[in-house]
């Protein structure tokens, strides 16, 4: 019971820090190349995509 609580915490967790690494990358991150920025972009977008595969893997299961 209490492992499948703390998988989607970490879950959750993971989608979130994505989500904030992209903001950081696109509107803080002013000093770095376009090109290390799309890269950092790419990074954070899949950690989104890991995370939304996991919770439908996770809500399918019983």
């Amino acid at each position: 019971m209490w492992q499948r609580w703390l998988n989607w915490a970490a879950v959750i967790m993971v989608g979130i820090f994505g989500l904030m690494w992209v903001g950081i990358v696109i509107y803080a991150d002013q000093g770095s190349s376009l090109w290390m920025r799309l890269i950092q972009v790419l990074f954070g977008l899949t950690l989104m995509g890991w995370a939304v595969q996991k919770s439908f893997q996770m809500a399918g299961k019983p």
